[in-house]
């Protein structure tokens, strides 16, 4: 199968291009003294952002478009589309021979040329290598087609399986996150995966030799006078710590014209196999509730050290700081200050699950923590076996419905920013968010002085001077 979850390494970010990513979605907006009220982030509010239909031949098009997902890689002409003809490649496409790049159908007289659309089966690599050799063959997309139905459209009949040996036929809960294997820099052309059903549909008419002629198309990521954002991470994350550290400024000068989301990422421990036949926790220092909610060790020491039960514990209680303090306003103060003085003095193996560092960070922030301690056990607690985490429950509901994919990450608009997390890239992305003319003073002022925008806004919107940018100003 492909490579659908690849650890990160270094990243360079832009809203087009991505280099290694790693395939997490964190979630989940529970608030409230009854803990009832849900809140969507913007990734899930926005929908998809790209469309693909087939336009010739007519049985084959359907209204809206087909069901898809699309990869983290490649770059998306947002605002434009691709219509052209598809091809199926008999091949994996996962070695590329420049003298025969691919073969396939429709059988044309001569080799196609560039540009066109290339369907490609799952298996024996990963995407981003199917997709760099479609690209080197010179398509100008890539249509992946899934192998397997998922369980919902198996059950229901849309979809079918044919059962070898009298075995179960398989399925899969969701359709696969595309992700960047850490090398698909050098990618640019963009890609889609298909469901199965639609797949087979469309190969079967392939196959016979008769043209299909297919749109990609993809919508102008939105602007608004509110731009929001998110940001994916976990306590333990080293790569957005800079950040974290930094962004606090620039939260607070966007005010009321953004609205923020911080995210901490979980999984579900009983559907890993935490819980054995006979219902007891055998992750042990992983997991919290015996076995349900559970996070990585961060320092690989089962036995010593930061704990993935500690990782737990302070996600819930960053996700009760948030709810508190910044879940009305979308600034959250607070929030950032906390974390903060938690990355300053809490951040270390002696002082992560140290209840008095703990409380003295939330102090120095302006946090009483009573109040997140009240909002800890309303939510459920991290103690019982029998009764459910509101808060956590929520963050693997939208974990698992959204499919949002890069630790870290931030999401602006919905639209995903790609490769390092750094103050620039992602205050430059809540600018161009907003429509025009909406825009923040601090955007006019900041976003676009080319170097230092962090200095630019802690100065209140004073953009630093260099030498250079003085000789040039002095003609």
């Amino acid at each position: 199968r492909e490579r659908e979850c690849v650890c990160v390494t270094t990243m360079k970010f832009s809203f087009l291009q991505s280099s290694c990513l790693f395939l997490f979605l964190l979630g989940g907006k529970v608030m409230g003294d009854d803990l009832e009220a849900e809140h969507s982030y913007g990734s899930a509010k926005k929908g998809p952002s790209s469309r693909l239909q087939i336009d010739v031949p007519k049985s084959l098009t359907k209204p809206g478009g087909y069901r898809h997902r699309e990869a983290f890689f490649g770059i998306p002409p947002y605002g434009g589309s691709i219509q052209q003809k598809l091809y199926f490649a008999t091949s994996n496409m996962c070695e590329y021979d420049s003298k025969q790049p691919w073969k396939g159908y429709p059988n044309d007289t001569d080799r196609p040329k560039s540009p066109f659309v290339l369907m490609i089966e799952r298996g024996g690599c990963s995407f981003v290598q199917k997709a760099r050799n479609a690209q080197k063959a010179g398509a100008a997309g890539v249509v992946f087609a899934d192998d397997m139905c998922t369980c919902e459209d198996l059950e229901n009949g849309t979809c079918h399986e044919e059962a070898q040996n009298d075995m179960e036929m398989d399925c899969e809960e969701r359709e696969p996150i595309m992700a960047d294997d850490g090398s698909g820099a050098d990618v640019t052309i963009p890609s889609l995966l298909l469901y199965k059903q639609d797949a087979d549909d469309i190969k079967k008419e392939l196959l016979q030799n008769h043209m299909v002629r297919l749109e990609m198309a993809w919508s102008l990521p939105s602007t608004d006078t509110i731009v929001s954002y998110d940001l994916w991470t976990t306590p333990t994350e080293a790569l957005s710590k800079q950040f974290q550290k930094q962004f606090r400024a620039a939260a607070e000068a966007l005010g009321e014209h953004a609205h923020f989301t911080p995210h901490m990422y979980l999984y579900n421990g009983i559907d890993e196999g935490c819980r054995d036949a006979q219902d007891e926790d055998v992750c042990d220092s992983l997991c919290s509730s015996n076995g349900r909610y559970c996070s990585a060790d961060p320092d690989g020491d089962l036995d010593s050290g930061i704990s993935g039960f500690d990782v737990v514990r302070e996600s819930l209680r960053r996700d009760c700081i948030w709810r508190i303090y910044g879940f009305i306003n979308g600034v959250g103060e607070e929030w950032w200050k906390y974390v903060e003085n938690f990355l300053q003095h809490c951040d270390t193996v002696d002082n992560f699950a140290n209840l008095d560092c703990v409380t003295t960070a939330m102090a120095a922030a302006g946090i009483d923590p009573k109040e997140v301690a009240k909002c800890e056990t309303q939510s459920g607690g991290l103690d019982s076996k029998e009764v459910p985490n509101k808060l956590l429950d929520q963050s693997l509901k939208e974990k698992d419905q959204a499919g949002v994919v890069v630790l870290p990450t931030a999401y602006v608009n919905g639209i995903p920013l790609r490769g390092e997390l750094e103050f620039a890239t992602v205050f430059k992305g809540v600018c161009d968010g907003y429509a025009r003319g909406s825009e923040p003073k601090i955007c006019t002022q900041c976003a676009k002085c080319g170097i230092d925008e962090y200095t630019c806004v802690v100065q209140g919107g004073v953009c630093p001077v260099t030498a250079g940018t003085m000789a040039s100003a002095s003609g």
